[in-house]
């Protein structure tokens, strides 16, 4: 969703039984490929984020979380030109489905510490270090 020039994203850390973190890498021909991400996506009008957290992550990775089963743990905000990105950032620890990079080039799973190895989004980089301190 964008209002006046803020567009709102929302993005979900992936926890597995071992505390490993699911991240996704941007397809080629999109802004920032090749770069390693949280999974997510825009808000879209008339949604409230957890809803359409739940949205993304069932285009994105054929999966389903229920949105009592996430959880906001922090926020990035970054300029994007004449725009600027709002990124709330949720963890959730429990969902039904394998996921599998429907939207994306490739998906690993990693612990915090090693996402800092990772090329990612400016807006991310910010958001590993809270992932950090929670796991």
């Amino acid at each position: 969703m964008e209002i006046s020039g803020l567009l709102l994203v929302v993005a979900v850390a992936l926890v597995d039984r071992e505390g490993r973190v699911l991240v996704q890498q941007r397809p080629p021909g999109k802004p920032m490929a090749g770069l390693w991400e949280f999974p997510g996506g825009k808000v879209e009008a008339g949604e409230v984020p957890e809803v359409a957290l739940v949205r993304e992550l069932a285009e994105e990775l054929g999966i389903d979380v229920a949105t009592g089963a996430l959880a906001p743990i922090a926020f990035a905000s970054e300029g994007l030109g004449e725009r600027h990105l709002l990124l709330l950032l949720y963890v959730a620890h429990e969902w039904a489905g394998t996921p599998e990079p429907r939207h994306a080039s490739a998906l690993q799973w990693v612990r915090p510490a090693e996402m800092r190895t990772l090329a990612m989004p400016p807006a991310d980089v910010p958001l590993v270090d809270a992932l950090e301190r929670l796991l």
